[in-house]
């Protein structure tokens, strides 16, 4: 009988194994198709540089950013990509987890592709052709959230803005890009993709970084106010960027601190996936 029973076991460990294994390379083949279409519908404008003389008609903080994190004929950036380690957690009484997460980015057209691993548990958010998405999946194979909708297309958007920090040319003012003076230290930021549009207040130091910004997400269905900051910059492609970033929300009950993310490695116009 023990013989049986050990069988049986055995054999469904040996099913679990494979379900594991196959969840993970359709996973990856999906990853693999998101990063293309992405990347897809967006155009290469590398070949456009930044002039000092851009900055003249832009609030006194916003131009004192540029003139630190740019340099003079600086080229604009296309896509990103980029690796990240840090901590995460879901909920504000929860311990933090160690992440991992790849990032891609278009410039051109606004639009991001996040993949976080958690040690249970894997993410998918993602903004593309103007629609935002979050997926989140158990052991690569249970799907246990599964959202979008005009409340998330705003929050990806968002998110899109929050990160340019690492993409700074993306700043500069545009038909879709907008900024308006605040005082010295702040101003806004006005983002615009077709019928959507999403802002924030960016706060400057006086060196010229932004430390952080402040504006209103959603979290499910509540309109919360949110937080970003940008800690440790360095030079990567002659931009100043900041490898440390954190995001908050500011809740009635306090504020719930859910993502640290560090840079591991970031580059820049090369529109295919990590291998």
């Amino acid at each position: 009988m023990w013989k049986k029973t050990m069988m049986i076991t055995l054999m469904i460990i040996v099913l679990i194994i494979i379900a594991l294994f196959t969840g993970k390379i359709i996973q990856s083949m999906q990853h693999n198709k998101d990063v293309d279409e992405l990347f897809s519908l967006s155009g290469d404008f590398s070949d456009r540089t930044f002039s000092y003389q851009q900055l003249a008609d832009l609030p006194e903080p916003v131009q004192r950013y540029f003139k630190y994190s740019l340099q003079e004929n600086q080229p604009y950036v296309s896509y990103v990509r980029l690796r990240h380690g840090g901590d995460f957690r879901l909920k504000p009484d929860q311990k933090w987890m160690s992440i991992k997460g790849e990032e891609y980015f278009t410039i051109q057209k606004f639009g991001f592709l996040w993949f976080g691993k958690l040690p249970l548990s894997s993410a998918t958010d993602l903004y593309i052709d103007g629609r935002g998405k979050l997926k989140a999946k158990l052991l690569s194979l249970f799907t246990v959230v599964n959202a979008q909708g005009k409340n998330l297309d705003q929050s990806e958007l968002l998110r899109w803005l929050g990160e340019s920090p690492w993409y700074p040319t993306a700043l500069l003012p545009s038909k879709n890009v907008k900024w308006e003076a605040i005082n010295h230290d702040s101003a806004k930021a006005i983002l615009s993709d077709n019928n959507l549009s999403v802002e924030c207040i960016f706060h400057f130091n006086k060196q010229g970084q932004i430390t952080h910004f402040t504006t209103k997400r959603y979290m499910d269905d509540s309109l919360e106010n949110w937080t970003g900051y940008y800690r440790n910059y360095q030079m990567v492609n002659g931009m100043q960027i900041p490898y440390e970033v954190e995001a908050v929300y500011n809740l009635k009950s306090g504020d719930y601190s859910y993502a640290k993310f560090n840079l591991i490695e970031i580059e820049y116009d090369k529109p295919n996936k990590f291998k």
